[in-house]
């Protein structure tokens, strides 16, 4: 199981939410859509500020809205 958690980075819930295609959000944001890939599919390991940036910028949205922590289960404190 995952011992600390992880971040959710909600990216395709915003995008829905402005009716925003990932071509337009490339545009918006100056970003690679290869990039972008690797956000909205939550496969980076490294989150880049700049990056973070760009995106809240085009999506007009705050920092706790695009990234969720999402803390490790509880189950294995009972043993």
């Amino acid at each position: 199981m995952d011992k600390w958690g992880h971040i959710r980075i909600k990216l395709a819930d915003l995008m829905e939410a402005e009716g925003l295609s990932k071509n337009k959000l490339c545009h918006r944001a100056e970003m690679e859509r290869t990039q972008l890939n690797n956000y909205y599919n939550g496969s980076i390991t490294r989150l880049d500020i700049d990056v973070l940036s760009r995106l809240c910028t085009a999506l007009h949205c705050e920092i706790g809205e695009l990234l969720e922590f999402v803390p490790p289960e509880e189950e294995e404190e009972a043993e």
